[in-house]
């Protein structure tokens, strides 16, 4: 099933509960990613890396965290795209699922649906596109890591071997 068939919008909602779930960056589902980087919001991403370190996640970025590494320091500044109490993904079709999905009438529920978001990121796809996204916005560069693409592999190749 489709992710965005099994996890509907939730009403809109302004109450403090919901302005919360606004502050912590939800996440697209890579399908969303790649719509948003292609509306170019590149730039407002940061990549989470998984605790284990076996996988990781395009999000919008805490502010002030923009195209980097998603850093614990700046995770009390809120999403970058939440200002004034109001989102700006919001009716633009480029708003996170687990954004839409979550609501103060839905208590534990969102956590199913983020798990199912990490589900499709750990696949080909999601990777491939981090990958991307890192190449698109120099990322890796700044990282001395150079990634290739082709059909069917891919090779990191560090800077300073030559």
């Amino acid at each position: 099933m489709n992710l965005n068939d099994k996890y509907q919008p939730s009403a809109s909602c302004s109450c403090q509960i919901c302005k919360n779930f606004c502050l912590r960056p939800g996440w697209w589902t890579v399908d969303e990613a790649e719509k948003a980087i292609e509306s170019g919001l590149a730039n407002r991403m940061m990549l989470e890396i998984s605790p284990e370190r076996d996988f990781g996640v395009l999000a919008p970025a805490f502010k002030g965290n923009e195209a980097n590494f998603a850093l614990q320091l700046c995770s009390k500044n809120g999403c970058t795209f939440y200002n004034n109490g109001l989102c700006e993904l919001y009716g633009t079709g480029l708003q996170p699922l687990e954004c839409r999905y979550c609501h103060h009438d839905r208590k534990g529920l969102g956590l199913t649906c983020h798990w199912d978001i990490e589900k499709d990121w750990k696949r080909q796809q999601g990777q491939i596109l981090i990958i991307e996204w890192g190449n698109i916005i120099g990322f890796w560069q700044r990282q001395g890591l150079t990634f290739f693409r082709n059909k069917f592999w891919i090779s990191v190749t560090p800077h300073n071997i030559r």
